[in-house]
Parts: C-alpha cells; sequence; structure tokens
C-alpha cells in the first residue's frame, strides 16, 4: 500500500494541471446538474403546492351571465363546485400602471380554488370597495394592502385589502387579464359567470369538459381552462432553463468521461516499462489498476463534493431566477436525496470510464516487450509521398500523416475532442436563437411591439387616427381576440381576427402560405396538435353559438397561449358578424423606433382613454440563460484543454522514437517540432470541422423540438454567425498549437543520450 501510494503521489505531482482541470470540470458539471433539478423542482412544486393547498380547480369554465350551470355539479366525475361567480371585465389602474382585471364577485372565501391570503387580509363585508389582488397583478401595478386603484373613465375606486396567491393563470400584460376578486356588489356590469369544477380524477379532464359544454350548450360557453393549461404556463421559462441545464450537463459529463478515458489511455501508453517494472517487483493487476482508478476516483470526488457544498451554501445568493430556484428547492422533500445522488452519479459514471481505460494497465505484461520497429501505420501513405514529391512542406505533410496514420487512434483522438465543441456549437445556436428574439422579434412571430386597447370613450375612427398620427408608428393592424371551442368540445383556443384583406397582418410563416382569401387562415403549432389537424386541413369551432369554418393555409410561428391560436383577418369574422369592431391594435413601429418612447406618446395623447402595453416577448424570461451558456461554455472548454493536453502528450511521446530518425536525414529542432505543432491542429482542425457539421443540425433539431413541445412550433432555430464558428474554430486551432509548441519544441531539443533512453 505504502509503494501504492508513493506512486500515484509520484504520478500526480507529474500531471498537476491534468488533475486540476478533471477537477474542475466534474466541479461544474455537477453543480450544473444540480442546478437544472432545482429548476424543474422550482417549475412544478410551487405551482402544485398552491394548487393543493388552495384546493383547486381543475376545470375553469366561463359562461353567459343567464346560464344555468346547477347541472355541472351532477355530471359524473365532478367532486365539488366552485361559484358560480360573477364577472366584469374592467380596467384599473395604480400609480400610473394600468392592466385589464377580471373582477370575480365572491361572496365569501372559497372551498374549492381558495386564494392564498400571502398579505393584508380577505374581504370584509364592512368594506364593500375592498379587493383582493393575485399576486403578479399586484406586483404589475405596485400594489400593496390600503392603495386605493383608480377605475379609468369612471370614478370609482376600489382598496386593496390583500394579495393572494392563485394556481389560476397569473397576470400577463396583453395576455392574460389580472384576476381581483370582489364583493358581489362591487361588480357591476354582469358580464357573466365563472365556475370552477373540481375532478375526482383529473384524468378525465377532457371528458368532463366535453360533458360540461354539452350540458350547458356550447353557445353559452365562452372560455374553458384547464389545470393541465394553467400547470404549463406557471412551468414557463423555469422548465426550458432546468431542460437546457439537464442536457449541457450530461453531455459535458460524456464529454469528460471520454476525456479522462483518453488522458489514462495515452498514460498508460507512455508508462508501459513503468507498469511492467511495477508488476515485476510484485504489483499485482489488482493493484496497478486501483493506482489509476483511486487517483481519478479521488479527482472527481473533490469537485462533486466542491460543487454540492457550493451550490447548497452560495446556491440562494446567485441573483435573480436561479437563487429563487436552489431556495425553494432546498425546501422540497427530495431535496437531500438529489443533492447526494447527484454527485454520487457523476463520481461512479467517470470512475467507469476510468476502470475501463486503466484495466488496461493491468494487462500490461511483467515483461517489457520492445518496442516495434516501426508503429502501426507509419509507412507513408500514396497521399504522403505524392505531396513530398510536390515540395510541399516536409513538416506540414509529416505533420498530417502522423495526425491522421493510425486511424483507430486518431479518429477516437478526434472524436473525444469533437464533442465538447459540439456542445459549444449548440450553445452558441441557443444563444443566438434567444438574441433573435430581440433583435428580430418580427422573424420569431412578434411583427408587433405595441398592443393598444382603448376604453370605448373613443370611436375606432379616433383611435385609428390617433395612432397612425405618432411618428414611431409604421402600421396599425385592428384585431379582435374571442375564445373558440375546438372539435369535441374539450377545449379552447383563441380566435384572432388581425389585419384586413386590403393591409394585412404581416404573419411569420413556417409552413404553408398566408391567408389571403375568405376562410382562410394560419395556426399556432399549439392549435394544431390540439385539433390533431395539419396545413391544408379545414377546421370548425365554435365562437358563442356561431360555427367558424376555416382553411387552415399556413402555420405560424407563434410564441403566445402556448401556439394555441388560430388567426384570419378581421374581414373573414366580420362575415359571420357583421358589427365587429376592432377591441385593440397591435402597432409595428418604424426601423429605430424606442417602443418606450411611443408608448408613452400615445398613452399622453389618449388622454388616458387608450392602454398601451409592449407585447410580451418569450425571451424576456429566458435572460439566465444567457449566463447559463456562458458558464456550460468554459465548462466544455475545460473537457476540451484535458482533451487538447493529452493528444499533445501522446503526439509527444509517441513522436520521441522519430526524433533520431529526422535529425540523421537532416531537419532542424525547428522543423521537428513544427512536426507535433501540426499533427496537434490537424486533430483539432478535424475535430472543430466535425463538430460544426453535426452541431448546427444537432442544435437546429434540439431548438426546434422544443419549440414544438411549447406549441410555439419548429422554424425558430437559429445558427450562429459564421464569423461566431470560424472564431471557435480558429481558436480551438490557434489553441493547440500554442499548448503544443512547448512541450514539442522541448522533445525536438533533447541529448541524444536522454532520447535513446526514451527509445530503448
Amino acid at each position: 500500500m505504502r509503494a501504492t501510494l508513493r506512486w500515484a503521489h509520484s504520478d500526480l505531482r507529474t500531471h498537476r494541471g491534468e488533475a486540476l482541470f478533471i477537477t474542475l470540470a466534474t466541479a461544474g458539471i455537477v453543480a450544473s446538474l444540480l442546478l437544472a433539478a432545482a429548476l424543474f423542482g422550482y417549475a412544478t412544486n410551487p405551482w402544485q403546492r398552491t394548487f393543493t393547498e388552495a384546493h383547486g380547480a381543475h376545470v375553469w369554465i366561463h359562461t353567459a351571465a343567464s346560464t344555468d350551470v346547477r347541472g355541472l355539479a351532477r355530471l359524473d366525475g365532478v367532486e365539488s363546485v366552485a361559484g358560480p361567480y360573477r364577472t366584469e371585465s374592467t380596467t384599473v389602474a395604480a400609480r400610473g400602471t394600468r392592466a385589464a382585471v377580471e373582477l370575480r364577485g365572491t361572496p365569501g372565501l372559497p372551498t374549492v380554488g381558495r386564494p392564498l391570503v400571502t398579505a393584508g387580509h380577505w374581504l370584509d363585508p364592512a368594506e364593500p370597495d375592498g379587493v383582493v389582488l393575485e399576486s403578479r397583478l399586484a406586483r404589475a401595478l405596485l400594489a400593496e394592502p390600503g392603495d386605493t386603484l383608480t377605475l379609468p373613465g369612471t370614478a370609482r375606486t376600489l382598496t386593496v385589502e390583500g394579495i393572494a396567491d392563485s394556481a389560476e393563470p397569473g397576470y400577463s400584460p396583453g395576455a392574460q387579464p389580472g384576476l381581483v376578486w370582489a364583493l358581489p356588489p362591487a361588480v357591476r356590469a354582469d358580464a357573466g359567470r365563472v365556475t370552477g369544477l373540481r375532478l375526482k380524477d383529473p384524468g378525465d379532464t377532457d371528458y368532463a369538459v366535453q360533458r360540461a359544454v354539452t350540458v350547458l350548450g356550447a353557445g353559452t360557453v365562452g372560455d374553458v381552462s384547464t389545470w393541465q393549461q394553467e400547470r404549463a404556463a406557471a412551468q414557463g421559462e423555469n422548465r426550458l432553463l432546468g431542460q437546457v441545464l439537464g442536457l449541457f450537463g450530461l453531455g459535458a459529463l460524456a464529454a469528460a468521461g471520454f476525456a479522462v478515458h483518453g488522458a489514462i489511455g495515452t498514460r498508460i501508453r507512455g508508462h508501459l516499462r513503468d507498469i511492467s517494472v511495477l508488476k515485476a517487483i510484485g504489483f499485482t493487476p489488482g493493484q496497478v489498476v486501483r493506482i489509476f482508478l483511486l487517483q481519478h476516483l479521488a479527482f472527481a470526488a473533490l469537485g462533486a463534493v466542491a460543487a454540492a457544498a457550493l451550490t447548497e451554501g452560495l446556491g440562494t445568493r446567485v441573483p435573480g431566477r436561479l437563487g429563487d430556484a436552489v431556495g425553494v428547492w432546498q425546501g422540497l422533500p427530495g431535496h437531500t436525496v438529489t443533492l447526494s445522488a447527484v454527485p454520487v452519479a457523476a463520481v461512479l459514471f467517470i470512475g467507469l470510464t476510468t476502470g475501463l481505460a486503466a484495466w488496461r494497465a493491468g494487462r500490461v505484461s511483467p515483461v517489457p516487450v520492445p518496442r516495434p520497429a516501426a508503429p502501426a501505420g507509419g509507412r507513408l501513405t500514396t497521399v504522403a509521398r505524392r505531396a513530398l514529391g510536390l515540395r510541399l512542406p516536409a513538416a506540414l505533410v509529416l505533420g498530417c500523416h502522423k495526425a491522421f496514420a493510425g486511424r483507430g487512434r486518431s479518429l477516437a483522438g478526434v472524436a473525444r475532442l469533437t464533442l465538447p465543441l459540439l456542445l459549444m456549437v449548440v450553445a452558441l445556436s441557443a444563444w443566438t436563437t434567444l438574441d433573435r428574439f430581440h433583435s428580430s422579434p418580427g422573424r420569431m412571430g412578434l411583427p408587433a411591439a405595441l398592443s393598444v386597447r382603448s376604453d370605448g370613450d373613443m370611436s375606432d375612427a379616433g383611435v385609428r387616427a390617433l395612432l397612425t398620427a405618432d411618428p414611431g408608428v409604421g402600421a396599425a393592424y385592428p384585431g379582435v381576440e374571442m375564445a373558440a371551442l375546438i372539435p369535441g368540445q374539450t377545449g379552447t383556443v383563441a380566435l384572432r381576427g388581425l389585419g384586413t384583406h386590403a393591409h394585412p397582418y404581416p404573419y411569420t410563416l413556417a409552413e404553408g402560405r398566408a391567408a389571403r382569401g375568405p376562410d382562410e387562415a394560419v395556426a399556432g403549432q399549439g392549435m394544431l396538435d390540439l385539433v390533431h389537424a395539419r396545413v391544408g386541413d379545414w377546421v370548425r369551432i365554435t365562437v358563442g353559438e356561431r360555427p367558424q369554418i376555416l382553411h387552415i393555409v399556413g402555420r405560424s410561428i407563434e410564441p403566445q397561449n402556448a401556439g394555441r391560436v388560430v388567426t384570419t383577418s378581421l374581414d373573414t369574422l366580420r362575415e359571420n358578424d357583421a358589427n365587429l369592431s376592432p377591441a385593440f391594435y397591435q402597432l409595428r413601429l418604424r426601423p429605430g423606433a424606442d417602443p418606450r418612447q411611443v408608448a408613452s406618446a400615445l398613452t399622453r395623447a389618449g388622454h388616458g382613454h387608450l392602454d398601451v402595453h409592449p407585447v410580451t416577448n418569450p425571451a424576456d424570461g429566458l435572460s439566465p440563460l444567457r449566463g447559463v451558456v456562458t458558464a456550460l461554455i468554459a465548462v466544455l472548454a475545460l473537457i476540451g484543454l484535458v482533451e487538447l493536453l493529452t493528444a499533445i502528450g501522446g503526439t509527444v511521446r509517441e513522436s520521441e522514437r522519430d526524433v533520431l530518425a529526422l535529425r540523421a536525414i537532416g531537419m532542424s529542432p525547428r522543423q521537428i517540432t513544427a512536426i507535433t505543432v501540426t499533427a496537434t491542429t490537424g486533430t483539432a482542425l478535424a475535430a472543430a470541422v466535425a463538430a460544426t457539421a453535426l452541431g448546427l443540425p444537432l442544435a437546429h433539431r434540439l431548438i426546434d423540438a422544443q419549440g414544438g413541445s411549447s406549441g410555439i412550433g419548429s422554424g425558430i432555430a437559429q445558427s450562429p454567425s459564421p464569423a461566431l464558428l470560424l472564431l471557435l474554430g480558429t481558436g480551438a486551432v490557434l489553441g493547440a498549437a500554442a499548448l503544443s509548441a512547448l512541450p514539442a519544441s522541448r522533445a525536438a531539443r533533447r541529448r541524444l543520450a536522454d532520447t535513446l533512453s526514451a527509445v530503448s
């Protein structure tokens, strides 16, 4: 044992840099996997916890005010019912901020879908104008208990008595109205009813919705939302961040394992004589294997423990969503198991790859075997001989021959270096796609920058004239949006009428063509998946009591409402309802116009009659992804560095016997150095080319798959610019050249006696 430890200590002193890089890479990999686990828990558990504590409803149904909903409680599978509650759609304002809301008349604290009061108190009958705000709405309005809300265009005011969490979809400007609970007398405009259904089996949600619509009548149902939609909306970007971290963490773990495997294999080939001596003096094959195995397990364990300790101790101090996720994750029941299992699994994987390579060391014969006179694949190829005949530099030809002569070993080295570079290309593609949402939103399904709604006091012509008069507005597209029942009556989608036949809305199409003729429409991927339709099909949806039959001629990139949107022109919808007037306007701004300045100018020009909001960009919630991608690229760079150092060490050791022959034919130390540098850079160049060729289609497939699963649809993936890819490849090649220059120069200038001892 003492001799084993002394040999391991000596080997560690010789390979300090490799030990450091393996430790740091392992720490980065384990940290990314732990953060991925934290984000997955943060994405699901807060909503699930709120839903459970609130005894949430699995289905919410909005109906007309005159609808008799008493039959819902008698439906098979319905456990209990919330409501019906009177509702009123209005706008509230506080501290200069306006928000569209749904006032819900609630006589008492509900038992199903119960709001969880986090500040203030529940409604007090002594305060008839008191309200409780949903927490996201309260944050948007910067409202606290005791604040006063105004209703623009009226003299009414409401007093905030409390703030509550809810499992229902939260407020989203321009997309989802905020929820405000009030006493029934405060709901003055009786716009409809909302009823919640809690089911005995959540898996029967679609069937329950279908039965409810049948009992109520399709013409009386305005909107239906289910717990699956609410959960997906709550998970949002957090789940995507967790998937990115988990995917790249696992990829980096595989790359690290292969890098360690290659490093040990190279060291074994360079220490065959030392290993033979160890066996000759009494070391068993198992002891030799354990030397390498315990060394690298110690490096991996040190990095894993450091990552777990840092994540546990400092993770909550990370600013933004990652810190919040770690804080929530630490309070979940499975936190301790995950904190232990992830590092252990990472160390075991690295141990497995180490053991496979170390097993070869155990098979080395205790009697040193003379090296062959010429290495396998050492004979010059026909291409190399012709290149020398063309008087190409001998160092270049021999370097390329050395890099690619041994087919199996050369390909393995290129493959190990390709994997981290390939993951970098995928990470840069994700970064570029995210940037494109901000730099070119029109190409990513967001041609409009602002959404404008009027309070009804201005005529449509007046609103249009005011909007088009602003110098920053390039075009104003009138629009309406309404909930429509899909075939089978198991859910609703958003039916939008945007633009007119004369001035069509500039959809971002991923498939098919724009809707130009009557009854033509484009749909998001979420809508097509929901109704099991494809481009070219006809679909029948129902708005109130009016069926709307549309021909889907294109698939649009639709970032909003999980892609469950079908869009046609306003003129098409007016064929069914001639009195239909625009409910809002989508504004496309001129190049260079600042959306915030234009919004402020329109708000002032409207004298309080216009509600102007920026169009929600799904990339806004993914800002932490930039830091995540940067950290992952750093970890992958460490792994690539380990592999480069391994390749350099192996090339230098295997070229020691060639030094005598090269000197004998008159080559200078500089030329001999150039051969090794060329071999290393050739390996790096081949890996960079392979990583680019394989990484770009893989990145497109992964990003489009994520877009399809989220409802946005495929077609959003963007490739990094050629300059960025060239920079990555150039960095890899120049890095390989710089790292190999010094050891290659030392080897070329070694004394003759040292060279003879190395090859004897």
